[in-house]
């Protein structure tokens, strides 16, 4: 784990936020069925639905993405073996979007440290942290994203165990290693999903994605997850790449 010297926190939204001047409405999204009122900005989301990017990591293209009409979420990769990892404290990060931490099987103390140090919305874990886990970090006031690696109907199981501790679900595709592999599973496995919790769907989306992403429904779908598919190397994106997605989606 990396000291506190090395991270210590800078000025956030938090901050802005006691001296009245962030002239943004930071309400939460509720875990509920109303998806669309889950989160009120200055500009309206698109079809509905969250738009978070992850894996990022430099300031300027932090800074950039969230300038893009419709980001709701951008996320933090706070697991070592990830080629997008981060530690120290970027120049630059998020006001208006929220700022999701992503851990794997990472200890209590960890999460909590950077949750503080980068002013973390929600945590996304991706191990095998069970319910109790997930519940203990919603006790301490974060707000939880948990990810499930599906590639049949059975890899929906177990996410029932989870629906009194978590906000939101993100189902990616399964693969050996943690963290996705930038492919696509079969999305209609998520027509067998007949939870209560609101799902961001992951796993292989890119450019191109935005016509079958229209086409693809379900009552809890309320966001994508952009990652691999958009970068121009691992944890900087291709800015032009994401805005063309963006209006796509919209048209």
């Amino acid at each position: 784990t990396p000291s506190d010297s090395r991270i210590s926190r800078i000025p956030d939204r938090r901050d802005i936020d006691e001296n009245g001047t962030s002239g943004r409405n930071l309400t939460e999204f509720p875990a509920s069925n109303a998806i669309t009122n889950r989160l009120k900005t200055d500009n309206p989301m698109i079809n509905g639905k969250i738009i978070k990017v992850c894996g990022m990591c430099e300031a300027e293209n932090i800074r950039d993405v969230e300038a893009l009409e419709g980001i709701d979420m951008l996320g933090f990769i706070f697991y070592p073996k990830s080629p997008r990892y981060i530690y120290e404290l970027p120049a630059y990060l998020p006001i208006h979007a929220k700022r999701v931490g992503v851990f794997v099987n990472a200890d209590k103390p960890t999460v909590s440290m950077y949750a503080d140090r980068f002013g973390l919305d929600y945590v996304q874990l991706h191990g095998t942290e069970s319910p109790e886990y997930c519940r203990s970090l919603q006790e301490r006031g974060l707000k939880i994203i948990k990810a499930f690696s599906i590639a049949l109907p059975k890899d929906l199981t177990k996410v029932y165990e989870y629906e009194k501790t978590c906000d939101f679900f993100l189902f990616d595709t399964k693969c050996e290693q943690y963290g996705g592999s930038g492919n696509q599973f079969d999305w209609n496995i998520l027509h067998t999903y007949k939870g209560h919790v609101p799902f961001i769907l992951s796993g292989g989306i890119h450019s191109c994605s935005a016509h079958s992403l229209k086409g693809f429904s379900h009552p809890l779908l309320a966001g994508y997850d952009l990652n691999s598919r958009f970068e121009v190397k691992p944890g900087k994106k291709d800015t032009d790449r994401v805005r063309t997605f963006l209006n796509e989606l919209k048209s």
